[in-house]
């Protein structure tokens, strides 16, 4: 039997809540993922001699490899809170709107092998905007890549935190810690080899929990219980036309593919697959990650019927899978949650110091820096990285989504770019400037003046309008079948 809930809430931050877990089997359970990952990272680091290992696991990483690594890092923090505060807010359309975060995942398959053909010594997505879009698109490109970087980071940290003391009573500022932290440690040690290898273990996990939840959900009368429920006390869940349901079905499609299509963590397993495995791990890790969020979703549903007291709306989906799973089943949640937390933070972490360390050091500060150099500063770019990220945690937030969707107008003007760039040769420089510049500034003012629901729409329509209309009257002249660039 779960004790009463109670919370106080001050400054977002909760101050007492159910202890799904003691606190001690909470310490166990940290300390000792903490420990495998980081001696695993240790372990591959071993292998790690160049700034290609480091960067991208010496480019040969496999199928089974690659398409668990994609599958695990797209399951993040959204997936485990906020896909369930999505449904608890928009109902029934949260749930399939937040599964179509798969489309990014299953269109990018062909993008992959169009990369990696392309740019076959290439590391970062801005090798691939410098190289075929000039210095001005590039820089814009790269702002944007590391704002949102920023905001994934940040709001990674802030889950990590937010969850474990959900479940555990752990403060949130230690849970932060540890999970940041602990990731950076091993990304640190093993490079890309050991968040490709972690996101392998943690992608079972990940799997196994949400069948386990799924089982649960689906026996008894649970699913009676939870249509009962929503009828009498939130009936406004089951409405299909609810216009801002309908409005955040299509914005976050738009915004998931909009975050895949720009996004170095992307474009560096393009690089870093072995050749002809990223159309196949990227279709096939759309496909097995469309279960995650219908199932974290739907907990949101089933709170109602087991009348849990939800404190903020970014918590229905841990405190629903505690009541749901009971005592032994909280320890399987509070380790699918650090498994899908660790899968995506490494990946970012790798990823956006890859572009700090290329785009910014060796392009901007130091163009004539040696392999050994980089791999160093990319060393020091990642603590660096990471403790910037966990200074911007330590004030949790009220919501989570508003950090990440603020973004939204950002990485939706990048779609259209991305897609010129590698298949329409008169998509020109001048025309991918204007339509990124452009994009942000309307989504954000639609961010501002309707609502988030809406801002990656707006960014989306109105660069692609400003794309075409400037390619038109100032095409570009590159030749999509005249070869590879060299980087």
């Amino acid at each position: 039997m779960m004790p009463a809930f109670t919370a106080v809430m001050t400054t977002g931050i909760i101050k007492e809540t159910t202890l799904f877990l003691s606190f001690e089997t909470a310490g166990l359970l940290l300390l000792g993922f903490s420990v495998l990952w980081v001696l695993l990272g240790w372990w591959l680091g071993r292998k790690t001699k160049t700034i290609d290992d480091h960067m991208l696991a010496g480019r040969n990483v496999g199928l089974a490899l690659g398409t668990a690594t994609a599958m695990a890092t797209w399951v993040t923090a959204n997936t485990t809170m906020v896909a369930p505060q999505f449904a608890y807010e928009f109902g029934i359309l949260g749930v399939f709107g937040y599964s179509l975060g798969a489309v990014g995942l299953i269109l990018f398959a062909p993008m992959a092998e169009r990369i990696r053909a392309m740019l076959p010594d290439g590391c970062t997505a801005g090798d691939f905007m410098r190289m075929r879009f000039g210095h001005t698109a590039w820089r814009i490109f790269l702002f944007f890549s590391l704002v949102y970087a920023m905001g994934w980071l940040v709001s990674l940290g802030m889950a990590g935190g937010i969850l474990i003391q959900a479940l555990s009573g752990i403060e949130y500022r230690i849970g932060m810690t540890v999970i940041l932290g602990v990731c950076t440690l091993y990304t640190l040690l093993g490079g890309l080899r050991a968040v490709i290898a972690t996101d392998f273990i943690q992608s079972l996990i990940i799997l196994g929990g949400i069948a386990f939840l799924g089982y649960r959900i689906s026996t008894g009368d649970m699913v009676d219980r939870a249509h009962a429920a929503l009828l009498t006390e939130r009936p406004q869940l089951l409405n299909l036309l609810l216009p801002a349901a309908l409005m955040f079905l299509f914005n976050n499609l738009i915004f998931g593919i909009g975050e895949i299509f720009h996004s170095n963590v992307w474009w560096s397993r393009a690089f870093a697959f072995r050749k002809g495995v990223g159309a196949k791990a990227y279709l096939l890790s759309g496909l097995f990650w469309v279960p995650v969020p219908v199932v974290a979703g739907y907990l949101a549903f089933v709170a109602p019927a087991m009348a849990v007291n939800v404190p903020r709306a970014d918590m229905v989906g841990p405190l629903a899978a505690a009541h749901l799973a009971g005592e032994v089943g909280a320890v399987l949640i509070f380790v699918i949650i650090f498994a899908a937390l660790a899968s995506s933070m490494d990946s970012l972490l790798a990823a956006t110091t890859d572009l700090l360390v290329e785009d910014v050091y060796r392009r901007h500060l130091k163009p004539q820096a040696t392999p050994e150099q980089r791999l160093k500063a990319s060393r020091f770019m990642l603590l660096g990285l990471a403790f910037v990220v966990w200074l911007l945690c330590l004030p949790d937030l009220e919501r989570m989504g508003q950090i990440l969707n603020f973004a939204g107008p950002f990485v939706a003007s990048m779609i259209w770019p991305i897609l010129g760039g590698l298949y329409w040769e008169r998509t020109s420089a001048t025309g991918v400037s204007l339509s990124m510049v452009a994009g942000s500034v309307a989504g954000l003012a639609g961010y501002f003046i309707v609502g988030f629901y809406v801002s990656a729409l707006l960014g989306a329509a109105v660069s692609l309008l400003v794309l075409v209309a400037a390619s038109v009257a100032f095409p570009g002249r590159f030749e999509l079948s005249r070869g590879k660039y060299d980087s």
